[in-house]
C-alpha cells in the first residue's frame, strides 16, 4: 500500500517529461527539453514557498530552505540516459508483486508482447510483496534520476509543511546532462551554498557509495576508401571493418558484461559507419587510477598499430582517437569526510535499513563535485535496471529513501 501518495504522484509527473540528454550536440544543456522539467520544478518550489533560482541559460535549478548550520546539500539530475527512449513514458504500478514475470505490453496483430522475465532479472525476487513501478516496455522509466528528484522535492515539502521541526539548512540542486558526464560543467557552487552534500542517484535501498570509477570517453574516427565493388581488389579499405578490427584488439573479457566489483572495462557504446567513414564511441572505466591510465594508453597503442598497418596502403593515418577524462574516483578526497558516511549509516539503521557500502560501477555528479571541494557521496533512490526498457522502481524503497533524506537533514 502506498504511504506517500504525494511522492509517487510527483515521480509519475516527472517521468512523463522527456528529458533525455544527447551526446555531441555541443550545447548546454545538450537538449532543450530538459528545460521542461527545470521549469516545472522551479514553479513547484515557488508554490512551496522555497527560495529558488532557475539558471535559464545552463538549465540548473537551485533551492535553499533555511535552518540550522552547517548546511547540508542534496543533488539529483534531471536528464535521462541516451541509451533508451525517454519519450512518451507510461508508468504504472504492479501491485503486491509475487515473484512472477511482469507483462509490460500485451502484443496484438503485428506486435509482440513485452515481458520482464523474472529469470532474466533475479533481483525481482527481493521485492515480493512490494508495489513496483514499471513502464510499457517501450521506454526507460526515468527513475535514474527522477526518483532522486522526487525524493528531494518530498524532503522540502515535508519541512515546509512542518515548520516546527528543526532541520539543517537544506541546499538543493537539480542538474542537467549528468548522463553524458557534463552535469556540473556550469555548476554554481556559491549559489548552491552547501559545503557538503549527497547525490541521491543510487539504486538498491541501503546503498551508500563513496568509491566510483575513474572515467573517460573515447571517440574513434576512421577514414576508409570506397571503391566500386567490381574494382575493389587492392583498392578498397572499409572503415567499418577496420573499426571491427580495432575493437577486436581490446580484451573481450574486459567488457561490462564480464566484470564486477572493482574490475574495470572498455565499453563500445555505439558504432556508425559505411565503407568510407566510421565512428566508434567508447567509455573506459577503472577504480584504480594507474589501471585507468593504462587502459587509455592501450587504446592509444591500438590506434597507432592500426595506422602503422595501413599507412603504406593509403599513404596516411586512417584512424584518429580522441580521449576525454570525465571524472575520477571520489574515494581519495572523501577519506577526510567519512562523517558523511557515518551519518547516513546511522540514519538508515534508525529506519531499519541495513547499510550497504560498495563501489559504484558508474559515476555521479558527486564524483566531480567532490573534486571541486564539495564532498558528495551517493545515496539510494529505490530504482533498478537503469538505462533500459526494463527499468523499474519499488514504491516502498522510494518511500524509505525519502524518509532517509528527512532524517539526514534533521537536527
Amino acid at each position: 500500500m502506498i504511504k506517500n501518495q504525494d511522492l509517487i504522484d510527483r515521480f509519475f509527473r516527472y517521468v512523463k517529461i522527456d528529458t533525455q540528454s544527447a551526446e555531441d550536440t555541443g550545447t548546454q544543456p545538450s537538449t532543450a527539453r530538459q528545460h521542461d522539467l527545470a521549469k516545472l520544478l522551479y514553479r513547484e518550489l515557488n508554490e512551496m514557498g522555497v527560495e529558488a533560482h532557475y539558471d535559464r541559460k545552463n538549465c540548473y535549478v537551485y533551492a535553499k530552505l533555511p535552518g540550522e548550520e552547517p548546511a547540508i546539500g542534496f543533488i539529483a539530475h534531471m536528464d535521462t540516459s541516451p541509451a533508451a527512449s525517454g519519450a512518451n513514458v507510461h508508468p504504472r504500478i504492479e501491485e503486491n508483486y509475487q515473484g512472477h514475470s511482469i507483462l509490460l505490453f500485451k502484443g496484438h496483430a503485428g506486435s509482440e508482447s513485452i515481458v520482464m522475465r523474472h529469470e532474466a532479472f533475479p533481483e525481482l525476487q527481493n521485492h515480493i510483496g512490494e508495489d513496483l513501478i514499471v513502464t510499457d516496455g517501450k521506454t526507460l522509466l526515468g527513475a535514474d534520476d527522477k526518483a532522486g528528484v522526487a525524493e528531494i522535492m518530498n524532503l522540502l515539502a515535508y519541512y515546509t509543511s512542518h515548520p516546527e521541526l528543526p532541520h539543517r539548512t537544506i541546499c538543493v540542486a537539480f542538474t542537467p546532462d549528468e548522463e553524458i558526464g557534463a552535469g556540473v560543467d556550469h555548476f554554481n557552487t556559491e549559489l548552491f551554498g552547501a559545503q557538503e552534500a549527497y547525490t541521491v542517484d543510487g539504486s538498491k535501498l541501503g546503498e551508500i557509495e563513496y568509491e566510483c570509477f575513474n572515467a573517460a570517453s573515447a571517440r574513434v574516427e576512421i577514414t576508409g576508401r570506397s571503391i566500386h565493388t567490381g574494382d575493389a581488389k587492392n583498392a578498397m579499405l572499409s572503415a567499418v571493418l577496420v573499426g571491427m578490427e580495432f575493437n577486436a584488439m581490446l580484451p573481450a573479457s574486459e567488457r561490462p558484461e564480464h566484470t564486477e566489483g572493482y574490475e574495470g572495462f572498455y565499453h563500445l557504446g555505439s558504432m556508425e559507419g559505411r565503407v568510407d567513414h566510421a565512428v566508434l564511441k567508447y567509455i573506459i572505466r577503472d577504480h584504480d587510477y594507474d589501471k585507468f591510465q593504462a587502459r587509455k594508453e592501450f587504446m592509444t597503442d591500438a590506434a597507432k598499430f592500426i595506422n602503422a598497418k595501413y599507412k603504406s596502403f593509403v599513404g596516411r593515418d586512417i584512424l584518429k582517437i580522441t580521449l576525454r577524462d570525465q571524472y575520477y574516483n571520489m574515494a581519495i578526497p572523501l577519506k577526510d569526510h567519512m562523517h558523511l558516511i557515518t551519518r547516513a549509516e546511522e540514519a538508515m539503521r534508525k529506519l531499519g535499513i541495513e547499510p550497504i557500502t560498495r563501489p559504484i560501477r558508474g559515476g555521479t555528479d558527486g564524483a566531480r563535485l567532490t573534486y571541486m571541494g564539495i564532498p558528495c557521496p551517493n545515496l539510494c533512490n529505490g530504482g533498478y535496471n537503469f538505462h533500459g526498457r526494463f527499468e523499474y522502481a519499488s514504491v516502498q524503497e522510494m518511500e524509505k529513501s525519502a524518509e532517509l533524506l528527512i532524517l539526514i537533514a534533521a537536527v
